[in-house]
């Protein structure tokens, strides 16, 4: 198998070449050291170091370089792995691939979701797609785009859903819209301003930047000024999930704009309350963006379509 995927590759000869030499070179890039690596792959240090020599008189460039704080990888050794990891992800995923053909179903789905996902469409979609694929295990990262663009390249994620980035993406990287969407202001149950019927009301309050756009805090202040008023304060910024927002929030008179999602979601709705605006809060549409080149797995497809579904009632 190792020589059949590596033989055609053009302009270098790959005969020698094996699957566990990459292995060995990818378990030293992950874990940062030759010692790490063996550890980790319960193999002799010795028997890796082998392996990596091998593969370095085959590539005919030094992958490791050893200093008095152990062995790491070089300059070329990293270039190398970063191109053999997306390799042996897309090996792992055909092999996948077929198990899902033929009716397995084992292996690792693993997809990226912004909060208006998380908290509308993956509470419908986990449960069918268990009982299709019970033996499959669901990687989720909380992330937006382009934060995730990386891993979405390289293989790491098989596909994102969630707010659709403000520049569109390269041809390599196809986008499928699925809603467009609406936001609201959100405080805390009891909040002085919880009367307040337009944004003019909230003038004088402190914000929350969230993370939910790359430039959510010019969005605050692009909105407050598109209704001809001063930028608001921000009291607080956070940069991670839901968990940030909602505490800062519930334990402050500090208000933030979010989908409109997030009180349709039973634990969210406890904690916070809408501020009901007669203004109309645009949103970032709602988008899948996977890689062109390559089809989703079947399994990977399966849990797509039913996010899909799940968006038609969001």
């Amino acid at each position: 198998m190792a020589n059949w995927f590596f033989r055609y590759l053009p302009g270098i000869s790959f005969e020698r070449m094996k699957l566990h030499q990459i292995r060995d070179l990818l378990a030293v890039a992950e874990k940062g050291s030759l010692r790490a690596a063996a550890r980790h792959l319960r193999l002799a240090q010795p028997s890796i170091s082998r392996s990596i020599h091998a593969l370095e008189k085959e590539l005919d460039v030094p992958l490791l370089e050893r200093s008095a704080r152990g062995t790491t990888l070089t300059p070329s050794g990293k270039l190398f792995a970063r191109r053999a990891s997306a390799a042996a992800t897309e090996l792992r995923r055909a092999r996948e691939e077929l198990q899902q053909v033929h009716g397995k179903g084992t292996g690792a789905l693993s997809v990226a979701l912004s909060s208006v996902p998380l908290l509308a469409l993956l509470p419908r979609a986990y449960a069918p797609f268990a009982r299709r694929y019970p033996l499959m295990e669901l990687h989720v990262t909380d992330s937006a785009f382009p934060g995730i663009e990386a891993q979405l390249r390289d293989g790491r994620v098989d596909f994102y859903v969630g707010v659709a980035p403000e520049k569109r993406p390269p041809p390599d990287l196809l986008v499928e819209k699925l809603f467009d969407n609406t936001r609201m202001v959100v405080a805390r149950h009891g909040h002085p301003l919880a009367g307040a019927r337009k944004l003019a009301d909230l003038a004088g309050a402190r914000w929350v930047s969230t993370s939910i756009t790359a430039n959510a805090q010019a969005e605050i202040g692009d909105l407050f000024r598109q209704h001809g008023l001063p930028a608001p304060r921000i009291g607080a910024t956070t940069t991670g999930g839901a968990l940030g927002l909602i505490t800062l929030l519930s334990h402050s008179d500090l208000l933030a704009i979010v989908p409109r999602q997030w009180l349709e979601y039973s634990p969210t709705r406890g904690a916070l309350a809408k501020i009901d605006l007669k203004e109309k809060l645009a949103a970032p549409p709602i988008v899948i963006i996977r890689r062109a080149a390559l089809p989703l797995t079947p399994a990977a497809g399966y849990f797509c379509d039913l996010l899909r579904r799940a968006s038609s009632r969001a």
